[in-house]
C-alpha cells in the first residue's frame, strides 16, 4: 500500500475539531519513494494542456486538470487507485464519521491538476451533487507533489468561513502532503495566486468522495460551484465576479438549448 499508515486517532481529534468546518492535514502522506515517483511522473504544463482542460476564467485561471484516468501515467494511475480503495476509504469514514463513502472512478473535477505561474483559484465551495450519478458530495482530498516548492511561491490552499471574511488556516503545497476536508455549505476554500517563476508547477491530485444518501441538513437544492470575493477583492466582487456568472448562465442556456434541439432533430 502507498499510502503510509494513518494515525487515526490524531487525524480523527483534528477533522472532527477544526474550524469552521471538518479538516485536517497530513504530511508524509504517501511511501516517500512513493511520492517521489508520482511527482516525477507529472508532465510539463504544455504537455498537460494537451491532455487535459485549462481553465481561464477570472474565477480560475492557469490551472490545468486531467480527469482521464487512462492518460495518467503509471504511478499516478496507481495513486489513484489506493486512494479508491476500500480500505482507505474505510479509514476517512472511521476519522470523517461519514459511513460508506463511494469514490468517484469519473474523478469530475478532480485528477491531475496543474497549476502555472500566475494561476489561481478563487473561495469558493465546490457542487454538492454528482447528477450523472445520482450521488451526494461529501469529503475533498488533495495530495500535493511539488519536491522544489519556495514557501514565498504562495499557491496555498486557504480555509475560510461562510462569510468569506476571515482565513483560518493556509496550508503550504508541501512535497507529499495531504489535505482533507468535508465538503458542505461551510466549506470555503481556495488556492492563493502562484508566484512561483515561468516553467515552474504547482502540482496536485484531486479526489472526492461521495454518498448515496443525502448529508443532514441537505436542504434539496442541487448547485454547481459557488465563488465568493476575499475581503480585498472589491473589483472582483462588484464587477469581474458578476460579469463572469453572466456569461456562465448564458453559455449554460445555449448548451441546453443545443442539447434540447439535438435531440429533437434526432426524433425527425
Amino acid at each position: 500500500m502507498p499510502i503510509r499508515p494513518l494515525d487515526i486517532e490524531r487525524l480523527t481529534r483534528d477533522f472532527r475539531e477544526a474550524k469552521p468546518f471538518p479538516h485536517a492535514m497530513i504530511d508524509g502522506f504517501l511511501d516517500e519513494d512513493f511520492a517521489n515517483e508520482v511527482a516525477a511522473a507529472y508532465p510539463t504544463f504544455e504537455e498537460a494542456d494537451r491532455l487535459g482542460q485549462q481553465f481561464k476564467a477570472v474565477n480560475e485561471m492557469r490551472k490545468i486538470q486531467i480527469t482521464d484516468s487512462a492518460k495518467f501515467p503509471d504511478p499516478v494511475g496507481r495513486l489513484n487507485e489506493a486512494l479508491a480503495s476500500e480500505g482507505f476509504r474505510s479509514q476517512l469514514a472511521q476519522i470523517s464519521a461519514i459511513d460508506d463513502l463511494l469514490y468517484d472512478d469519473g474523478l469530475a473535477g478532480g485528477g491531475m491538476h496543474m497549476t502555472a505561474a500566475q494561476g489561481r483559484l478563487d473561495v469558493h465551495v465546490d457542487f454538492n451533487f454528482l447528477e450523472q450519478k445520482g450521488l451526494y458530495r461529501r469529503l475533498n482530498l488533495l495530495v500535493y507533489l511539488n519536491r522544489e516548492w519556495q514557501p514565498s511561491w504562495g499557491g496555498g490552499v486557504e480555509i475560510w468561513d461562510r462569510e468569506v471574511q476571515k482565513r483560518y488556516a493556509v496550508f503550504e503545497p508541501k512535497h507529499n502532503r495531504a489535505v482533507f476536508f468535508e465538503t458542505s455549505e461551510l466549506s470555503f476554500h481556495g488556492v492563493q495566486e502562484c508566484t512561483c517563476p515561468s516553467g515552474v508547477t504547482r502540482n496536485s491530485f484531486a479526489v472526492y468522495y461521495y454518498t448515496e444518501q443525502a448529508p443532514a441538513g441537505y436542504a434539496g437544492v442541487a448547485h454547481s460551484t459557488i465563488f465568493k470575493a476575499r475581503p480585498d477583492e472589491r473589483l472582483k466582487k462588484y464587477v469581474l465576479m458578476p460579469a463572469e456568472a453572466l456569461l456562465g448562465d448564458q453559455r449554460h442556456r445555449i448548451r441546453r438549448a443545443t442539447e434540447r434541439l439535438a435531440r429533437l432533430m434526432g426524433r425527425g
